[in-house]
């Protein structure tokens, strides 16, 4: 029999591209639906807060410069790094919801499917939300969505994993990047997704992940004026209300929060769509021939 000690995991908050503990050096006890200790997650504070901002602007420009055929390969690549440590994700969804270890699969394999459906779209949004309008003039008049920067997210509380995906997915796919509020009861599946993403080709600060309180950390994103966008979807009705109001200051779009009943169903476009600003060009035709017939 060996007498050999568990090597216990040590969670730490993903900005950067780099693993740092909290600014705070706070941690909190995250436990399993039966109450079991499981682990400390970091704690962060508004200082982590503000930091991970300052790394989602500066991947920004990269992202959303890169084409839309390679941000759906990166988003591909993270697919296939999960399935890689699919047995890892079960455990951690069925300790982290309570779940079977078949339905904890499910989840799992269900989030796995989910950044692959997403990486097909990345390439034909444009086709889809985009177009010609037809003007009088003489004027080609072209409307193309683009990425409206850096968007704020707060994960569902009680998906910890396909939730956390279905919400930064879209926002990766669209161009934007990401800052992400762990589930607060549940913040291990998605501190275990970060250690996916900086092992995937997805660039550092294109993705930040936090853990802690979502009331304390969520006010902070919300009235911060670097902020262009933020997803509500893990706030519950009074501090939704807060954050609202903080995000108009900056003009800041905001996807209010929507019961989901089954997040294995298939998307759609609608956590597309609000992170797409639409940018429209005129350009002249010019007059062929004598006839003065325009192209």
């Amino acid at each position: 029999m060996s007498d050999r000690l568990s090597v216990l995991k040590t969670y730490k908050l993903y900005v950067g591209g780099k693993f740092p503990r909290s600014e705070s050096g706070r941690v909190y006890e995250v436990t399993d639906a039966q109450g079991k200790w499981l682990a400390n997650a970091p704690l962060s504070s508004r200082k982590d807060a503000r930091d991970a901002v300052v790394a989602a602007r500066k991947a920004f420009g990269g992202w959303s410069g890169a084409t839309a055929y390679n941000r759906g390969q990166v988003l591909y690549r993270v697919a296939e790094m999960l399935e890689g440590r699919r047995a890892q994700f079960v455990r951690e969804v069925a300790d982290a919801e309570g779940l079977s270890k078949s339905k904890a699969a499910e989840q799992v394999d269900a989030a796995i499917d989910r950044w692959v459906w997403y990486a097909g779209w990345t390439d034909k949004i444009a086709q889809v939300l985009g177009g010609a309008n037809p003007v009088a003039g003489p004027y080609f008049n072209l409307s193309s969505p683009e990425p409206t920067g850096v968007v704020a997210v707060l994960a569902p509380q009680e998906s910890s994993l396909l939730g956390l995906v279905s919400v930064v997915a879209p926002v990766l796919a669209t161009g934007s990047t990401a800052v992400v509020v762990a589930s607060e009861k549940s913040p291990l599946p998605a501190l275990s997704l970060a250690e996916v993403l900086a092992t995937s080709d997805v660039p550092g600060g294109v993705v930040n992940l936090l853990s802690g309180r979502t009331a304390e950390i969520a006010p902070t994103l919300a009235a911060h004026q670097d902020v262009n966008a933020i997803d509500l979807t893990g706030a519950d009705t009074a501090l939704a209300t807060e954050l609202e109001i903080a995000a108009a200051d900056n003009l800041k779009r905001v996807l209010r929060p929507q019961p989901v009943d089954n997040w294995t169903a298939t998307p759609g476009l609608d956590r597309l769509t609000p992170f797409l600003e639409t940018k429209t060009v005129w350009h002249p035709t010019g007059a062929l021939g004598v006839s003065g017939s325009s192209y």
